[in-house]
Protein backbone atom coordinates (compact mmCIF):
# COMPACT_ATOMS: atom_id res chain seq x y z
CA UNK A 1 0.00 0.00 0.00
CA UNK A 2 1.40 3.65 -1.05
CA UNK A 3 2.17 5.88 1.66
CA UNK A 4 0.38 9.30 1.55
CA UNK A 5 2.67 11.95 2.37
CA UNK A 6 0.91 14.75 4.51
CA UNK A 7 -0.64 17.40 3.07
CA UNK A 8 -0.65 21.09 4.36
CA UNK A 9 -2.65 24.11 3.99
CA UNK A 10 -3.29 25.32 0.43
CA UNK A 11 -4.63 24.16 -2.90
CA UNK A 12 -3.11 20.24 -3.70
CA UNK A 13 -1.52 21.07 -6.87
CA UNK A 14 0.66 24.10 -5.45
CA UNK A 15 2.00 21.11 -3.85
CA UNK A 16 3.00 19.32 -6.30
CA UNK A 17 4.75 21.90 -7.74
CA UNK A 18 6.52 23.05 -5.07
CA UNK A 19 8.22 19.36 -4.92
CA UNK A 20 9.19 19.06 -8.49
CA UNK A 21 10.38 23.18 -8.35
CA UNK A 22 12.42 22.31 -5.39
CA UNK A 23 14.22 19.24 -6.87
CA UNK A 24 15.03 21.15 -10.23
CA UNK A 25 16.43 24.16 -7.90
CA UNK A 26 18.37 22.04 -5.55
CA UNK A 27 19.54 20.08 -8.66
CA UNK A 28 18.65 17.10 -7.89
CA UNK A 29 16.45 17.12 -11.43
CA UNK A 30 18.79 18.95 -13.99
CA UNK A 31 17.69 19.66 -17.61
CA UNK A 32 16.26 16.94 -19.52
CA UNK A 33 15.52 14.28 -16.66
CA UNK A 34 12.24 12.62 -16.87
CA UNK A 35 9.88 13.83 -14.06
CA UNK A 36 8.03 11.07 -12.01
CA UNK A 37 4.63 9.59 -14.38
CA UNK A 38 1.52 11.14 -13.46
CA UNK A 39 0.22 8.13 -12.55
CA UNK A 40 3.86 7.97 -10.35
CA UNK A 41 2.62 11.10 -9.00
CA UNK A 42 -0.98 10.68 -7.95
CA UNK A 43 0.39 7.72 -6.06
CA UNK A 44 2.97 9.50 -4.69
CA UNK A 45 0.51 12.57 -2.95
CA UNK A 46 -3.02 11.02 -2.74
CA UNK A 47 -4.25 13.53 -5.19
CA UNK A 48 -6.18 13.29 -8.25
CA UNK A 49 -5.02 13.27 -11.90
CA UNK A 50 -6.62 16.41 -12.64
CA UNK A 51 -4.80 17.58 -9.74
CA UNK A 52 -1.16 16.59 -10.95
CA UNK A 53 -2.25 17.55 -14.80
CA UNK A 54 -3.18 21.22 -13.49
CA UNK A 55 0.51 21.21 -11.55
CA UNK A 56 2.16 19.93 -14.54
CA UNK A 57 0.59 22.36 -16.76
CA UNK A 58 1.17 25.25 -15.23
CA UNK A 59 5.13 24.32 -14.77
CA UNK A 60 4.73 23.48 -18.60
CA UNK A 61 2.83 27.22 -19.30
CA UNK A 62 6.04 28.92 -17.29
CA UNK A 63 8.71 27.19 -19.55
CA UNK A 64 10.14 25.04 -16.67
CA UNK A 65 9.24 21.87 -18.06
CA UNK A 66 8.10 20.03 -21.21
CA UNK A 67 5.50 17.76 -22.10
CA UNK A 68 5.94 15.70 -24.30
CA UNK A 69 2.92 13.21 -25.71
CA UNK A 70 3.71 9.87 -25.12
CA UNK A 71 6.90 10.35 -23.85
CA UNK A 72 6.97 11.96 -20.73
CA UNK A 73 7.65 15.33 -18.69
CA UNK A 74 11.27 16.68 -18.85
CA UNK A 75 12.84 19.52 -16.82
CA UNK A 76 13.60 21.90 -19.72
CA UNK A 77 15.86 24.22 -20.79
CA UNK A 78 15.57 27.79 -18.81
CA UNK A 79 14.61 30.66 -21.50
CA UNK A 80 13.79 34.27 -21.56
CA UNK A 81 10.92 36.05 -22.51
CA UNK A 82 9.32 39.50 -22.59
CA UNK A 83 6.26 39.44 -20.56
CA UNK A 84 4.86 41.89 -22.74
CA UNK A 85 2.56 39.67 -24.48
CA UNK A 86 2.69 36.02 -22.90
CA UNK A 87 0.94 32.80 -23.58
CA UNK A 88 -1.42 33.25 -21.12
CA UNK A 89 -4.87 31.88 -20.54
CA UNK A 90 -7.77 34.87 -20.83
CA UNK A 91 -9.70 32.82 -17.99
CA UNK A 92 -6.95 33.17 -16.04
CA UNK A 93 -6.59 36.65 -16.24
CA UNK A 94 -10.39 37.71 -15.60
CA UNK A 95 -10.17 35.64 -12.63
CA UNK A 96 -6.86 36.97 -10.99
CA UNK A 97 -8.90 40.68 -11.31
CA UNK A 98 -11.62 39.20 -9.03
CA UNK A 99 -14.04 39.02 -12.14
CA UNK A 100 -16.29 36.40 -13.02
CA UNK A 101 -15.19 34.17 -16.72
CA UNK A 102 -17.56 32.71 -19.29
CA UNK A 103 -17.29 31.58 -22.27
CA UNK A 104 -19.33 30.80 -25.48
CA UNK A 105 -18.27 28.35 -28.05
CA UNK A 106 -19.71 29.51 -31.80
CA UNK A 107 -18.28 26.55 -33.89
CA UNK A 108 -15.77 23.92 -33.91
CA UNK A 109 -14.87 21.54 -36.93
CA UNK A 110 -12.63 20.79 -39.79
CA UNK A 111 -11.60 23.45 -42.79
CA UNK A 112 -9.40 22.49 -45.50
CA UNK A 113 -6.23 25.02 -45.44
CA UNK A 114 -5.95 27.50 -48.04
CA UNK A 115 -2.53 28.29 -49.48
CA UNK A 116 -1.96 31.25 -47.12
CA UNK A 117 -2.89 29.56 -44.10
CA UNK A 118 -0.70 26.03 -45.36
CA UNK A 119 1.93 27.91 -45.41
CA UNK A 120 1.66 29.61 -42.23
CA UNK A 121 1.58 26.26 -40.76
CA UNK A 122 3.48 24.32 -43.31
CA UNK A 123 0.84 22.21 -44.32
CA UNK A 124 0.24 21.08 -47.82
CA UNK A 125 -2.84 22.98 -49.28
CA UNK A 126 -6.05 21.65 -49.04
CA UNK A 127 -4.73 19.52 -45.56
CA UNK A 128 -7.01 19.27 -43.09
CA UNK A 129 -6.71 21.75 -40.23
CA UNK A 130 -8.88 22.05 -36.87
CA UNK A 131 -10.56 25.25 -36.21
CA UNK A 132 -12.78 26.75 -33.52
CA UNK A 133 -14.14 30.16 -32.84
CA UNK A 134 -14.97 31.11 -29.17
CA UNK A 135 -16.43 34.55 -27.76
CA UNK A 136 -14.75 34.80 -24.00
CA UNK A 137 -16.79 37.22 -21.36
CA UNK A 138 -15.88 39.10 -18.41
CA UNK A 139 -18.67 39.98 -15.90
CA UNK A 140 -20.86 38.76 -19.11
CA UNK A 141 -19.61 41.56 -21.46
CA UNK A 142 -17.52 40.39 -24.62
CA UNK A 143 -13.95 40.83 -24.58
CA UNK A 144 -12.16 38.56 -26.82
CA UNK A 145 -13.39 36.62 -29.75
CA UNK A 146 -10.78 34.00 -30.11
CA UNK A 147 -9.84 32.13 -33.34
CA UNK A 148 -7.71 29.25 -33.59
CA UNK A 149 -6.44 27.02 -36.70
CA UNK A 150 -4.85 24.07 -34.97
CA UNK A 151 -2.66 21.44 -36.55
CA UNK A 152 -4.21 17.87 -36.07
CA UNK A 153 -0.46 16.21 -35.59
CA UNK A 154 -0.20 18.66 -32.43
CA UNK A 155 -3.49 17.89 -30.77
CA UNK A 156 -5.21 14.93 -32.62
CA UNK A 157 -8.10 15.19 -30.09
CA UNK A 158 -9.13 18.73 -30.12
CA UNK A 159 -12.40 18.11 -31.82
CA UNK A 160 -13.08 15.83 -29.01
CA UNK A 161 -12.81 18.47 -26.05
CA UNK A 162 -15.18 20.43 -24.11
CA UNK A 163 -14.69 24.00 -25.23
CA UNK A 164 -18.04 24.88 -24.00
CA UNK A 165 -16.80 24.66 -20.47
CA UNK A 166 -12.57 24.56 -20.73
CA UNK A 167 -10.83 27.08 -22.72
CA UNK A 168 -9.06 26.03 -25.56
CA UNK A 169 -5.70 27.46 -24.22
CA UNK A 170 -6.14 25.57 -21.00
CA UNK A 171 -6.24 22.21 -23.02
CA UNK A 172 -3.66 23.08 -25.93
CA UNK A 173 -0.73 24.49 -22.78
CA UNK A 174 -1.77 20.87 -21.23
CA UNK A 175 -0.60 19.34 -24.14
CA UNK A 176 3.01 20.95 -24.56
CA UNK A 177 3.63 25.16 -23.85
CA UNK A 178 5.28 26.63 -27.06
CA UNK A 179 8.30 26.86 -27.69
CA UNK A 180 8.44 29.26 -29.94
CA UNK A 181 6.15 32.35 -30.21
CA UNK A 182 5.66 35.12 -33.00
CA UNK A 183 2.91 37.85 -32.69
CA UNK A 184 2.00 41.13 -33.70
CA UNK A 185 -0.83 43.33 -33.30
CA UNK A 186 -2.54 45.74 -34.99
CA UNK A 187 -5.79 48.09 -34.78
CA UNK A 188 -8.79 47.17 -37.11
CA UNK A 189 -12.39 48.40 -38.26
CA UNK A 190 -14.24 45.54 -37.39
CA UNK A 191 -16.31 43.75 -39.72
CA UNK A 192 -20.05 42.86 -39.80
CA UNK A 193 -19.31 39.68 -38.11
CA UNK A 194 -17.23 41.10 -35.25
CA UNK A 195 -19.25 43.22 -34.53
CA UNK A 196 -22.40 40.58 -33.39
CA UNK A 197 -20.03 38.24 -32.00
CA UNK A 198 -18.19 41.20 -29.41
CA UNK A 199 -21.43 43.07 -29.23
CA UNK A 200 -20.18 46.67 -30.31
CA UNK A 201 -20.92 49.20 -32.89
CA UNK A 202 -19.50 49.35 -36.15
CA UNK A 203 -17.61 52.52 -35.18
CA UNK A 204 -15.60 51.47 -32.21
CA UNK A 205 -12.33 50.15 -33.32
CA UNK A 206 -10.69 46.71 -32.33
CA UNK A 207 -7.27 45.42 -31.34
CA UNK A 208 -6.18 42.59 -33.10
CA UNK A 209 -3.72 40.20 -32.46
CA UNK A 210 -2.02 37.40 -34.58
CA UNK A 211 -0.24 34.13 -32.34
CA UNK A 212 1.71 31.21 -34.17
CA UNK A 213 3.08 29.11 -31.69
CA UNK A 214 5.44 26.26 -32.19
CA UNK A 215 6.47 23.24 -30.15
CA UNK A 216 9.81 22.03 -30.89
CA UNK A 217 10.04 23.80 -34.30
CA UNK A 218 6.96 22.26 -35.94
CA UNK A 219 4.01 24.39 -36.78
CA UNK A 220 1.34 23.93 -33.39
CA UNK A 221 -1.61 26.69 -33.85
CA UNK A 222 -2.19 29.77 -36.04
CA UNK A 223 -4.59 32.57 -33.96
CA UNK A 224 -6.85 35.73 -34.08
CA UNK A 225 -7.52 37.41 -30.72
CA UNK A 226 -9.84 40.10 -31.26
CA UNK A 227 -10.73 42.80 -28.22
CA UNK A 228 -13.27 45.78 -28.15
CA UNK A 229 -10.87 49.01 -28.06
CA UNK A 230 -12.54 50.05 -25.42
CA UNK A 231 -12.58 46.96 -23.25
CA UNK A 232 -8.75 45.80 -23.71
CA UNK A 233 -5.26 47.47 -23.42
CA UNK A 234 -1.75 45.93 -23.43
CA UNK A 235 0.29 46.50 -20.52
CA UNK A 236 3.72 45.64 -18.98
CA UNK A 237 6.19 45.62 -16.48
CA UNK A 238 9.65 44.67 -16.61
CA UNK A 239 13.06 44.80 -15.73
CA UNK A 240 15.50 45.64 -18.30
CA UNK A 241 19.29 43.54 -18.24
CA UNK A 242 21.90 46.06 -17.83
CA UNK A 243 23.73 47.07 -20.78
CA UNK A 244 27.43 45.35 -20.91
CA UNK A 245 30.34 47.79 -19.98
CA UNK A 246 32.23 49.30 -22.89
Amino acid sequence: MTKRRPVSPGPLYEHVKQHILTHIHNGDWPVGTRLPSEHELVAQFGVSRMTVHRALRELSAKGLVQRMVGVGTFVATPTQRSPLIEVRDIADDIVARGHRHSLRLIKIGVIRANSELAAVLQQKPNARIFHSLVVHFEEGIAVQLEERFVTPLFAPDYLQQDFANITTTHYLQGIAAPTEVANAVYAIRPDARICKLLNTEASEPCLQMTRQTWVNSDPATNNIFTYPGSRYSLASRYKVSEAPER
